[in-house]
């Protein structure tokens, strides 16, 4: 949303430029079409003075016209100046584009490659196949498989390159050329960035801040006119890359045509070797049939992989789209960059000094770096030629010395040299070593296979009768491994050659940079001698600062990693934005599934209750039969009186129905919890509703934007498809997880249902076992019945209590029905608002289009000025040409001008037409801008009202709350009577819980539909239609809440009111019955009885107080439930009234959106209109001022002619005085004038505003939307808690019900009580009669004794039974004790439960708020980073775009300073023309002034000639008054002579307003000369300002280049004094190498005759080689003629073929469904292919630098093969060396021996010849047979020792130690053991000649130089001096290194082979010959 917001916004920046240049250009017209006017006005005169007026009037504005040309004539300079490097650019990106879209094509010819290479192998097969076939049946089938085998050949042929090598190789190294060359355009132009840079800051130091200032300014005018033409750039862009695709599309149809015709290649040599096969088998039929099949196959599999490549080809199609879509994404980036292009120039000042300096350094090091490379080049070549082996070793390792003391220079000179450079050649560097180890193993690879070859050649010449099976298919992969080869070699070959031109290249650049040195070289030798003293004070800043530079480099450093890792999750952006679409669709897919499964899973919840109401009747009937059975065993058992057993089983019985309670609880647990995550995933629906229109807005915009473009239309569109095939997949995968999920739900269902049974059945057993129990029992049977009873009783009480709730409950769905309709009511005027919403976004884009005409008109407009400014620019050299040209020329030259005139006045007209359309719609944005702004006040209007009603929207859920937690109480005590009364009003209940549920989930159906519907409008649409939709859900939840608390307090009110009335009853009853028990128990006697039932009054009297208390709690409730009730209600009145208020608010503010753009249209016209018509009044009332004027002046003159009369003084006064007023009108006019520009200046800055405001009312809107979904989730979860206080209210109902139970139980206790009360009081009045007739008649004693014995009894048994039923009633206390305390068990369990599980959802709720507040914030996150990025690649093309800018800037300076020189001296030559002007002006003026005069004589005049008049008038006037009587007729002629002289007076006034006119205007005149003047002196100022700046601006840049020559001269000595420190070290190790070669060749003689031999071996392998050549060649002779013979054979059976290509067609309809399957595991492979290219771009650097050094690689394989094969040569040689010297010893030792033997004394002398004994290989019995015989055993061993010398030359390696030694003369013996010791224990062990196991030379060389170089280096010299060379360089491999100088058998000790000991003199690693001679050593040793 961010960068959605963000695009708006620059896009709202953009035309907000634009109306506030149309702005400023309307009131411009405005100014001059007032100026017309008047000038129309005045030009309507037609006297010389006005003419003169217009004349003048016309002169101006062709001057003003002149300067506008010339400021626009700069502009359109600059935006071409802007364009060319903007064109520059697209260029550059589109080149990368062009590099990324070439490197996906090389990755699918490599695919192809790899199926030819399947291809290939197949083709191998059938060909064994064939051949095994043959050998079977062909006994002697020599000839057959060898011509097979060639046949085959050119099959492998193809399969060595790519397809379209001949094409893409030449475009690939070409890109590289162009991404070397573009690559050092970019450091250059970096580089004069810098420069530039630096030049910016040294003026801002020196002061010249106006030039900065105007600079600014321009910079400014040239950011505006970059975002103008960013558009334009953009369709050019476009344009260009359409260009591409089709270049990608015909080179996708090259690659599919080539294809095709390699497959029908392929196809005609199946048909050819078919024919072949069908040739050589004749006699064998079943061969034929055999072959046959397998062609077919091979067909098949042909024509199967000819579809898998054209799968590919589509593959690599919608790439290439998917590739486009990123390019759409990309130039929006590139948008976002531009805005962060301003941010970037303040680091880009800062930047640019250190990168000058760097870049220098650079420069210098890659200068340095070549001249060491060609050093090193020459020393290669000279000394491959001279050096022999040992020496260039030495040469190596002093070079390696050479190269770290270079790399260690570097490292100190790291303070001064960037530290990226460092760090890049160390990498490229070791990256150069790494490649060239690679590159030298690929060789010993190859040269491997050559020798395989070579030996196969051989077997083959041995052995090709036995094995010609076997050697075929050798060859055949031998050969396969060799084209492979040969192919990987072109590759490095073409590789190679590339980077020789890009070296070729460099070596350019650094000679064009060595010249442009030496040039300022010799300018600045001159100027070094007077800046010595500078250059110090320089060096000491230069210190300072490159410290800084130093920080900011790793600043620099770390910003480009932050930048690497943005672009890595930019890209992770992109992909997870693309999961997040295909998840909101898996999700909207997944929530229609779970309400489809919701719906069948309460479809089976009805099954189930349907499945438990007929279990309850059941049980109901099980009860019927159990009551019957007890109802029989009463009659039969009255006397057993077992209660403990019934009370168990009544126990049992309670236990199973509080089980089956609980079970009932937890399916109802069970369905709440569905419906919980019911509303959770609608919940998530919302918000993925509301995530799905946030990402459609971002889709809609993207979708606009492709809209412009016209050419990308049909890519896009093909793209969408293919994200449509991709989503349709997806959505099948979830439809399929969804499927899976309602099948695992489905069987949760079924076994509850499963469970619900076998409880059922449980309970069937444990009735029949009760029924067997309670035959045996038979105890208070009747009192169950009447409990039975009484419990009917209570179920009628409890049914009309329901009933009566069922009432409510029907008010409710009434009420709902209501709100239903109201909340349609809603919904048709949300519509209605929808539809006006529509028609604005009507408005909208016409406006748009309006805009686009507006942008036209621009362009026209520009282009007209261009060619105006093309025609002045004609002109202006026809007038020099005029000026040059002689007279007779003139005539043309005339003509030419007139018509460039007559088409300047042609443009002009044009010009003006198109003004004036741009002023109309100029007119028209602004009324739809007043229009939006109105829009937007209604929005915040709405907005704070929908603040309101979420506020009291909370305070209703307070109040609801708390009147839900007051009601839990009272719901729990109702719940257990609920529960009881269940069984019967199940049905009921189900109905009207059925009805609510389809209430509520009809509700939020339609509020889903009206979410799915709305997502098909645009925008806009879309979130307007987001706010009304939540106004109306407030209200319908208000309402519904509002409703659900009425019948909740109806309820509860009804609940109370009823169960206070039953009390009071019974209370009333038991006081009654108490009141007649103690009129009954008054009597003594029973005393006892009546204390027991007082005890039991007290406890029933204290249950009646708790009762009361209880009543009195619940009626306080109700009364605070109703109070609560009514606020309610008053708070719900008040929303509603509120609601009403914002619906007509709505239809008042959309019948004024109608109304009010069309009266602000009019408004606006009529205020142009009436200001029209104001300035037509004006003129014309100055006109006939003017007229007046004239007249009176005429009239004046005239009558002074005549001598009548004059004018009065007064007239004059009035004259001036209107003379007054006019100015004043001026100036008001003026303030007018002034006042409209600030309006419409205000109108701009309001404009903006309103457009900031827009966009926060859009944040607010998407807030609230969020808040929206919040409300709805509280909304949800209300319902649910409402729901569970209804379940509470049951529990608290069926509380009452036991409470009504136990009462029930009481009243049994009470009857029985008065029942046996009853008994004992006949028994009493017997007595009582009895006793009487006692007293009476004592006569009979014994019959009173009878029966006062039976009444004893009878009282005893009384007593008995009365002990019994107290005990009964105990029991019965306990009993309800028990159940009382297991319901508040109950219910502190259903309370603990429901708080754990609320608290659990809390939990949920409060995590799930985390989760999507942490999402949140990462995509804000996500957002803010890919802006960063964005703004960072902005930032770097803007640095390039102004590199090419300053390069312009440099030519546009110099050829402004000419041009300005020119406009300078046409400026003067104007000035001097309006001088000559000024002062012609200036004579008219005076002329005019004197007329004036004239005129005023004249007026006063005239004023005296009225004065006389009157006088005389008055004279007159008395002499008519005495002669009135008789003189009527003078008096009627005097009359007549007035009024003419008031006419004239009236016509002099006239002509006198019309000179002070004509005077007025000629000051305006005058005012506007001087002004023009001033106006002209000032230009001149600001020219001669920016003459003086440019050339300041000259001299900074020249004293800028004087410095960085002086830094490079610097910099120049610095390293040429390290070269020569290093060339002095060069010295000094090359003599030492001397040194150490000059003792070496001795060593080294001896072994030059080994390297003859070994030469000549060489050369017997290269003829070998050479032969092996010819064979090749003559095999590749062979494949030509049978390529030759194979097309003949295909030109004459295709006919054959026909017929198997239809059976191959059906085949390949088999192989298409195939390839379908193969198509899924494409797309996965594509999707890691995408992440590959991501990872590719990532590392698009170090690509480059791959290529280069996979060609060195492959230079190094070859050098590392040639190296191999000597290696094994020499190897072979010494191996046999080794084994000729194996049994020889050396003559020096056995003289030395001998002479030992000599100097030792008589009595050791046996322990000697013992010694040489031992040596020579002697038994111990031979020599004691020897020694035995005396004198003569020695002479014997002397003369053969001095005798047969042939054998003695060289001493046996098995090592001896002396037996018997003494310590008296022991100097011979210890000596030569201690020698054998060392000998024969090696410091290292014998090498391993594997290429694993080689280590690099300078591993030990570095660390033990001094210490022990023979022991450690030595042995790996040899072995290992190819393999890794860490710091030599990699383009010297000289022989020596590859040759083994010393290669030990695995298991020989000779001595020769054992290391050097530290006796020879120690200087760099040296390897030592072979022949060195052991004796040589041994005297050493001897002498030491």
């Amino acid at each position: 949303m961010a960068s959605w917001l963000g695009g708006l916004g620059s896009g709202l920046g953009q035309s907000l430029g634009q109306v506030g240049g149309s702005l400023s250009s309307l009131t411009g017209q405005i100014s001059s079409f007032t100026k017309d006017i008047l000038l129309e006005g005045a030009e309507e005169v037609g006297d010389a003075a006005t003419e003169l007026h217009a004349s003048n009037s016309r002169l101006r504005e062709i001057e003003s016209i002149n300067a506008a040309q010339k400021s626009e004539n700069e502009r359109l300079k600059k935006v071409c100046s802007d364009l060319e490097e903007k064109h520059e650019a697209a260029e550059l990106q589109i080149k990368q584009l062009s590099v990324e879209y070439r490197n996906q094509l090389q990755q699918k010819e490599v695919e192809i490659s790899h199926l030819k290479a399947r291809q290939n192998a197949l083709q191998e097969q059938l060909q064994k196949l064939q051949t095994a076939a043959q050998s079977a049946q062909l006994g002697s089938g020599v000839s057959q498989p060898a011509t097979m085998s060639a046949s085959f050949v050119p099959v492998v042929r193809h399969s060595s390159g790519f397809e379209g090598d001949d094409m893409d190789f030449g475009d690939i190294i070409w890109s590289q050329q162009e991404i070397n060359r573009l690559s050092n355009e970019v450091s250059r132009l970096e580089s004069e960035i810098d420069h530039w840079k630096q030049i910016a800051q040294s003026s801002k130091v020196q002061g010249t801040n106006d030039a900065e200032q105007s600079e600014i300014c321009k910079l400014q005018n040239v950011i505006k006119e970059l975002k103008r033409n960013l558009s334009r750039e953009i369709d050019e862009h476009q344009h260009e890359l359409s260009v591409l695709q089709d270049a990608h599309r015909q080179k996708l149809v090259e690659i599919s045509r080539r294809h095709r015709e390699e497959l029908s290649e392929y196809e005609e040599r199946i048909e050819e070797l078919e024919n072949q096969l069908q040739q050589d088998g004749v006699s064998t039929d079943a061969m034929i049939d055999s072959k046959i099949s397998e062609q077919k196959k091979n067909a098949q599999n042909l024509e199967g992989r000819k579809a898998e490549d054209l799968q590919i080809i589509k593959n690599l199609e919608d790439e290439i789209r998917k590739l486009n879509q990123k390019l759409s994404s990309a130039k929006e980036e590139n948008k976002i960059l531009l805005k962060e292009q301003e941010l970037l120039k303040v680091e880009k000042i800062q930047i640019t000094q250190e990168y000058e300096s760097l870049k220098s350094d650079f420069s210098v090091l890659q200068s340095s770096v070549a001249e060491q490379d060609a050093l090193l080049k020459e020393q290669e070549k000279s000394q491959s030629k001279t050096l022999l082996p040992e020496d260039v070793v030495n040469l190596q390792q002093a070079l390696l010395e050479a190269e770290r003391e270079i790399a260690r220079l570097s490292s100190l000179n790291q303070a001064d040299n960037p530290v990226h450079m460092a760090k890049d050649i160390q990498t490229s560097t070791l990256d150069l070593q790494v490649l060239k180890e690679e590159n030298l193993k690929l060789r010993k690879e190859k040269e491997e296979l050559e020798k395989e070859l070579l030996n196969a050649q051989h077997k083959d010449e041995n052995i090709i009768s036995a094995y010609t099976e076997d050697q075929n298919s050798e060859l055949k992969q031998l050969k396969q491994d060799l084209e492979r080869k040969e192919h990987e070699l072109n590759e490095s070959i073409a590789e190679r050659e590339t980077l020789i031109a890009e070296l070729e290249e460099l070596d350019k650049q650094n000679q064009e940079a060595t010249q442009h040195m030496i040039t300022l070289k010799e300018k600045l030798s001159r100027q070094h001698i007077e800046t010595d003293s500078v250059t110090k004070q320089l060096k000491f800043d230069i210190d300072v600062e490159r410290k800084k530079v130093a920080k900011l480099e790793m600043e620099k450093m770390e910003t480009i990693k932050e930048l690497d890792s943005q672009k890595e999750k930019l890209s992770q952006c992109s992909y997870a934005l693309n999961d997040l679409h295909i998840s909101k669709q898996q999700l909207q897919d997944k929530v229609r599934n779970l309400e489809e499964q919701l719906k069948k899973a309460q479809d089976c919840n009805l099954h189930n209750k349907k499945e438990v109401r007929e279990l309850q009747q059941r049980l109901k009937e099980k009860e019927e039969e159990l009551s019957l059975s007890l109802s029989k065993l009463t009659e039969n058992m009255k006397q057993e009186s077992n209660h403990s057993s019934q009370d168990l089983i009544l126990k049992e019985r309670e236990i199973e129905i509080a089980k089956l309670q609980n079970k009932e609880l937890e399916n109802k647990r069970l369905n709440e919890d569905l419906e919980k995550s019911l509303s959770d995933l609608k919940t998530e629906n919302g918000k993925l509703m509301e995530a799905f229109e946030e990402l459609k807005q971002e889709l809609n915009d993207a979708i606009s934007e492709k809209n412009k473009v016209y050419l990308e239309k049909d890519t896009a569109v093909e793209a969408l498809k293919l994200e449509k095939r991709h989503l349709e997949t997806e959505l099948n995968q979830t439809e399929k997880q969804l499927f899976e999920q309602a099948k695992k739900y489905e069987q949760t269902i079924e076994e509850l249902s499963n469970a619900r049974s076998m409880d059922t059945t449980a309970l069937q057993l444990e009735h029949e076992r009760l029924v067997k129990l309670n035959q045996e029992k038979d105890f208070k049977i009747a009192e169950l019945k009447r409990s039975m009873e009484q419990m009917e009783v209570d179920h009628q009480e409890t049914k009309e209590m329901l009933t009566t709730s069922l009432g409510g409950q029907k008010q409710l769905t009434e009420l709902i029905k209501e709100k239903e309709e109201f909340i349609e009511k809603l919904k048709d005027q949300a519509s209605q608002v929808k539809q006006e919403l529509e028609e604005y976004m009507e408005v909208s884009k016409k406006q748009d289009i309006l805009k686009q005409n507006l942008e036209d008109k621009d362009k026209s407009l520009a282009i007209m000025k261009e060619e105006n400014n093309h025609l002045k620019e004609e002109i202006e050299r026809f007038k020099d040409q005029q000026s040059r040209t002689t007279p007779v020329v003139e005539p043309k030259t005339l003509d030419i001008i007139i018509e460039l005139e007559s088409e300047v006045t042609q443009l002009k007209v044009i010009k003006n037409n198109l003004e004036e359309e741009i002023q109309v719609h100029k007119k028209t944005i602004e009324d739809q801008n007043q229009k939006t702004a109105q829009l937007q006040q209604s929005l915040q209007a709405q907005r704070k009202e929908i603040d309101e009603s979420k506020i009291q929207c909370e305070q209703m859920n307070v109040t609801h709350e708390r009147l839900s937690l007051e009601k839990d109480e009272e719901i729990k005590n109702l719940q257990k009577t609920i529960e009881q009364i269940k069984t019967q009003l199940h049905k009921e209940r189900q109905v009207i819980q059925t009805y609510s549920t389809d209430l509520f989930q009809e509700t939020k159906v339609q509020t889903l539909n009206g979410e799915n519907g709305n997502e098909k409008h645009d925008l806009s649409k879309s979130e307007i239609e987001r706010l009304v939709k939540g106004l109306k859900e407030r209200e319908m939840e208000i309402k519904l809440l509002n409703e659900k608390n009425v019948s909740l307090s109806q309820q509860i009110d009804q609940l109370s009111k009823d169960e206070v009335g039953k009390l009071t009853r019974i209370i009333q009853e038991k006081d009654l019955e108490i009141q007649a028990l103690s009129a009954r128990v008054s009597s003594a006697s029973y005393r006892q009885d009546v204390l027991g039932l007082q005890q039991q009054l007290q406890a029933y009297v204290m249950e009646r107080e708790q009762v009361l208390a209880v009543l009195s709690e619940k009626t306080r409730e109700n009364s605070q439930l109703k109070t609560e009730y009514h606020k309610i209600m008053d708070i719900v009145a008040s929303k509603e009234a509120a609601l009403v208020r914002l619906q007509e608010e709505n239809q008042k503010l959309s019948n004024r959106f109608e109304n009010s753009s069309q009266d602000m249209f009019r408004e606006t016209i009529q205020n142009l209109s009436r200001i029209i018509r104001e300035k037509d009044i004006e003129i014309d009332a100055l006109s006939q001022k003017c007229q007046t004027l004239l007249t009176v002046l005429q009239a004046s003159s005239t009558g002074t002619d005549n001598g009548s009369g004059g004018v009065n003084s007064n007239q004059f006064e009035e004259l001036l005085q209107e003379r007054d007023k006019l100015k004043q009108q001026v100036k008001k006019m003026e303030e007018w004038k002034q006042q409209v520009i600030t309006t419409v200046q205000n109108m701009q800055h309001e404009s903006a505003h309103l457009q900031e405001e827009l966009q926060k009312l859009q944040a607010q809107i998407s807030v609230e939307s969020d808040s929206n979904s919040k409300l709805q989730v509280d909304y949800n979860g209300l319902i649910q808690s409402y729901e569970q206080n209804e379940k509470k209210l049951r529990s608290f109902s069926q509380e009452l019900a036991q409470v009504q139970h136990t009462i029930g139980q009481l009243h049994n206790t009470k009857d029985l009580l008065l029942g046996k009360l009853d008994l004992v009081t006949p028994s009493v009045t017997m007595a009582s009669i009895v006793s009487q007739p006692s007293v009476m008649h004592n006569s009979a004693p014994e019959v009173l004794n009878d029966e006062s014995k039976i009444l004893h009894k009878e009282l005893e048994q009384l007593k008995k039974k009365l002990q019994e039923k107290d005990s009964t009633i105990r029991i019965l206390q306990e009993n309800n004790q028990r159940l009382s305390d297991s319901v508040a068990t109950a219910s502190e369990f259903e309370r603990r439960s429901q708080e754990e599980t609320d608290s659990e959802m809390r939990q949920i709720r409060e995590k799930h708020d985390v989760l999507q507040k942490s999402l949140r914030e990462k995509d804000i996150l996500i957002k803010s980073k890919s802006d960063q990025l964005l703004s960072v690649s902005e930032n770097l093309n803007n640095k390039e775009n102004e590199n090419e800018l300053l390069k312009q800037a440099v030519t546009n300076l110099k050829e402004r300073n000419l041009i300005l020189e020119m406009d300078i001296r046409k400026l003067k030559e104007e000035n001097e023309k309006i001088v000559a002007r000024c002062r012609e002006k200036e004579t008219e003026f005076r002329a005019l002034q004197e007329t004036n005069m004239q005129f005023s004589m004249m007026l006063k005049e005239k004023e005296f000639e009225s004065h006389s008049m009157k006088e005389k008038a008055l004279a007159l006037e008395k002499l008519l008054k005495e002669k009135e009587q008789g003189k009527t007729g003078e008096l009627n002629q005097l009359l007549n002579e007035v009024k003419s002289m008031q006419d004239k007076a009236v016509t002099f006034q006239q002509e006198r307003d019309q000179v002070m006119v004509a005077l007025k205007q000629k000051q305006m005149e005058s005012s506007a000369l001087q002004s023009e003047m001033q106006h002209l002196h000032e230009k001149e100022q600001r020219l001669n300002q920016e003459l003086e700046r440019l050339r300041n601006h000259l001299i900074e840049m020249e004293d800028s280049y004087t410095r960085e020559a002086l830094a490079a001269e610097d910099r120049e000595t610095k390293l040429r004094k390290k070269v020569s420190i290093l060339e002095e070290k060069l010295v000094s190790s090359s003599t030492a190498v001397e040194n150490a070669s000059h003792q070496a060749n001795l060593q080294v003689e001896s072994l030059q005759e080994q390297l003859n031999l070994v030469s000549k071996q060489r050369d017997e392998t290269v003829l070998q080689l050479a032969i092996s050549q010819d064979q090749v060649k003559q095999y590749a002779l062979s494949l030509t003629n049978l390529q030759m013979v194979l097309e003949q054979f295909q030109q004459e059976e295709k006919a054959m073929y026909s017929a198997e290509l239809e059976k191959h067609q059906k085949e390949t309809a088999e192989w298409k469904n195939k390839a379908e399957n193969l198509e899924e595991k494409v797309v996965s492979l594509q999707e890691n292919l995408e992440e590959a290219n991501a990872a590719l771009d990532a590392a698009s650097r170090l690509t480059e630098q791959l290529d280069v050094k996979e060609e060195q690689i492959e230079e190094l394989k070859k050098e590392g093969e040639i190296r191999r094969e000597m290696l094994e040569d020499v190897q072979n040689k010494l191996m046999n060396l080794i084994n000729s010297t194996e049994g020889k010893v050396d003559k020096l030792l056995m003289r030395n021996l001998f002479i030992g033997h000599f100097h030792t004394p008589k009595n050791k002398r046996h322990e000697v010849l013992r010694l040489m004994g031992s040596i020579l290989g002697m038994k111990k019995e031979e020599l004691d047979q020897l020694l035995s015989e005396d004198q003569r055993g020695v002479t014997r061993w002397v003369t053969g020792w001095l005798g047969g010398g042939t054998g003695s030359k060289s001493v046996p390696s098995t090592p001896l130690r002396p037996t018997h030694q003494t310590g008296f003369n022991s100097s011979f013996s210890e000596l030569f053991v201690k020698f054998l010791e060392t000998e024969s224990c090696p410091s290292l062990p014998p090498p391993k000649l594997s290429v694993h196991d080689m280590k690099p030379l300078g591993a030990t060389g570095t660390s033990k130089t001094s210490s022990a170089p023979g022991s450690s280096q030595i042995p790996d010299s040899g072995v290992s001096g190819i393999s890794r060379r860490p710091d030599t360089n990699p383009f010297l491999a000289p022989r020596s290194a590859a040759v083994p100088l010393i290669t030990p058998a695995p298991s020989s000790g000779h001595l020769l082979m054992k290391p050097i000991s530290d006796a020879l003199p120690t200087f760099t690693p040296l390897p030592v010959s072979p022949d060195a001679s052991a004796g040589a050593v041994l005297k050493d040793l001897l002498k030491q």
